[in-house]
Parts: C-alpha cells; sequence; structure tokens
C-alpha cells in the first residue's frame, strides 16, 4: 500500500473519481499535501500512536539539556515528555536503581522552584517545547556521569515523502487514514458532509485508538493519602 493508492481510494469514496477515472497531478498533490496535514495533527495525539519509545542520556551537570535533530537528545523534537526515569549508573549492571521522574507541566510552576542550580538526586523535569528545538530542565540538577535521564516519547507517525513511498504502519491505520482523508477531501470540492463516510471514519479511528490504549494506574499525591502509606513492588519504594 502507498500514499496514493490511498488517495485515490479516498477519491473514489468521497465520489470525485468514477470506476476506472484517474486523478489529475493537482488533485492528487493537494490530497497528499492534505493527507500529510492529517498525519501532523494524529502525531500529538498520543491515543492514535501505538507505543512509546525510550531515550536516554547521560548527565553532564548541566541546568538543561536540548531535544531535537541534531541537538542534546538527537530525536524528533516532540510536542511533550510522555513519561521518565532516572537511572543511577554509578553502580554496575544489572544492579542499577531506576527513579521515577515526575513531569513538571508548566513554565510558572517550573518558575516557583527557588534553587534552579541545586545538585543532588534528581526528581522533576521540565519540558520547554520551544521550537525547533525545545528545552528540558531536570531538578535537582543530576550530577555529571551520575545518572542517565530516560524519557519515553510518543514515536514518531512520520509524514511521507513520496506518493510512492511503502505505508509502514499497523495495518489498522490504512483504513483510518482513507476514510478520515475522504472526510477531509469532500469540502475541498465543495462537497457537503457524508455520514456514511464520517461513520466509518470514527469508527476506523476508533479502532486504532482502542488498539493503542494504555491506560496507567491511577497514583495520588501524598499530601491526599489516608490512613498507612503503602509499598509499591516495582519500584520498591513507599507511598
Amino acid at each position: 500500500m502507498t500514499p496514493n493508492t490511498l488517495i485515490n481510494l479516498a477519491l473514489k469514496v468521497t465520489g470525485v473519481l468514477g470506476v476506472g477515472q484517474t486523478a489529475s497531478a493537482e488533485d492528487t498533490n493537494d490530497s497528499f499535501s492534505i493527507l500529510n496535514m492529517m498525519l501532523a495533527q494524529w502525531q500529538r495525539k498520543r491515543w492514535l500512536i501505538w507505543h512509546l519509545v525510550d531515550v536516554s542520556l547521560t548527565s553532564t551537570g548541566a541546568v538543561s539539556y536540548t531535544i531535537g535533530t541534531g541537538a542534546d537528545f538527537n530525536v524528533a523534537r516532540p510536542d511533550r515528555i510522555e513519561a521518565g526515569f532516572f537511572r543511577q549508573t554509578i553502580t554496575a549492571a544489572p544492579n542499577q536503581v531506576d527513579y521515577p521522574m515526575t513531569i513538571i507541566s508548566s513554565r510558572e510552576e517550573y518558575n516557583r522552584i527557588a534553587l534552579k542550580q541545586l545538585s543532588t538526586f534528581p526528581e522533576y523535569c521540565f519540558y520547554d517545547s520551544a521550537y525547533p528545538t525545545g528545552t528540558l530542565y531536570f531538578w535537582p540538577v543530576p550530577q555529571a556521569s551520575q545518572f542517565a535521564m530516560h524519557l519515553s516519547l510518543k514515536e514518531q507517525l512520520t509524514q511521507f515523502t513520496s506518493l510512492s513511498q511503502t505505508i509502514n504502519l499497523p495495518a489498522e491505520y490504512q483504513e483510518a487514514i482513507m476514510y478520515n482523508l475522504a472526510g477531509r477531501l469532500r469540502p475541498m470540492y465543495q462537497l457537503p458532509p457524508d455520514p456514511t463516510i464520517t461513520s466509518l471514519a470514527v469508527s476506523s479511528l476508533a479502532c486504532v485508538r482502542g488498539a493503542n490504549a494504555q491506560i496507567p494506574t491511577l497514583t495520588m499525591p501524598d499530601e491526599m493519602r489516608l490512613g498507612r502509606p503503602g509499598y509499591n513492588i516495582y519500584s520498591d519504594r513507599g507511598y
């Protein structure tokens, strides 16, 4: 399956193309642009990405690290950090200990930290999602060469580079792309929404969402806990 195949199917579903007809180069190129725009939107939705990838970097003692293509974390710039942990590397494997990373969700919250250059066991991470290169602030500052900072990021749902490119995605994505693209193409031809196309687009996207859903166990802030403290068997920590 290629983008060109899906585009032709989507144009037939919309009614723009009939049996045996071929799309013009202009129609194909416009549809290809809309397809890539749609995938760029999907990339930002956790439930439309089939898994998370782990990236890591050994601490240098710096207050912040860049993330993006060619940066300290040399990966495509993410829109957010899904999760993470710190691994203490001064102990030889396989006895290295991992410490959970707490994500600070806003610049305002990070600004409230009084001593930002405090250097000891790290616990928090704030991600400034600047473009085209983001910046990560870890706090307390991880000491040089003593920790590996591990980040969980969404897998890249990369845009297509050509019409003939082989689509390397889980099989359920093909129908979701076709019907959702068809729904986006109808306004380009001044066609009203089609209930059947809309229903199939929603249904196929729900299939993708259901396959990708990963719901973590609910945790509560310490100050809201009642009764005796508990113990987490996975992290070897009390809560």
